[in-house]
């Protein structure tokens, strides 16, 4: 089983994919998201959110001004700012 994740910024969408992890930066700290969690909707710090795709891969995205949502294993970090680094 995988997550499903988005990471779109206000211009356009830097990522999507399966992955089977997301950790990112919130206003009340550091957060993983595995298949199964809980729903949540959080504020995002300026960070670096990492997702590691399914194939193994790691992707992480420079983020400022946004939130992350979890529903399901539907996971969308939505940002005012990104980019990938």
């Amino acid at each position: 089983m995988a997550l499903t994740v988005s990471v779109v910024s206000a211009e356009r969408e830097l990522w999507s994919g399966e992955a089977t992890q997301v950790i990112a930066r919130t206003t009340e700290g550091e957060i993983g998201i595995l298949t199964g969690h809980e729903p949540i909707l959080a504020i995002l710090a300026p960070g670096e959110s990492r997702v590691t795709a399914a194939d193994g891969s790691v992707v992480t995205a420079r983020v400022e001004d946004g939130f992350l949502s979890v529903q399901g294993d539907t996971v969308t970090i939505v940002a005012g700012t990104a980019e990938l680094v």
